[in-house]
């Protein structure tokens, strides 16, 4: 089956795969050849495909996920492929946000800090088992 991973910027990938595993709203879910049609929100989080026996992985921060005819397609602002990510400043980002969720009595965007949070570890998920 066809993948194709776009953002606003540019095709992240494009190439056919055996497998696909998503972060969706409502947890993870695969997607085999001749799945039925599907039409998802993406949740932050890890994508992982199978290409002949190896995975690859990528931090997908939210989007829509198409599937039809055996294509599958991802629309989101920001999806990194795992072999590309700094996990130095990942890590960074994380301890940044663990931070700000620590204060205690500090007014900070909670939501805001949380979603900087899991993007961090999102990051570090894919990065860690490209």
């Amino acid at each position: 089956m066809q993948l194709k991973i776009i953002t606003h910027e540019r095709i992240v990938f494009d190439g056919e795969v055996d497998e696909i595993v998503i972060q969706t709203k409502t947890g993870q879910m695969g997607i085999l050849k001749d799945h039925i049609p599907l039409t998802t929100a993406l949740d932050i989080g890890v994508t992982k495909v199978k290409i002949a026996g190896k995975e690859k992985f990528f931090a997908t921060i939210g989007g829509v996920f198409q599937f039809k005819d055996n294509v599958a397609t991802i629309l989101t602002d920001v999806c990194e492929d795992g072999c590309d990510i700094d996990v130095t400043r990942a890590n960074d980002a994380k301890s940044r946000a663990e931070a700000r969720l620590a204060e205690a009595g500090a007014k900070i965007d909670s939501q805001r800090a949380q979603a900087a949070l899991a993007r961090s570890l999102a990051r570090l998920k894919a990065a860690l088992n490209k």
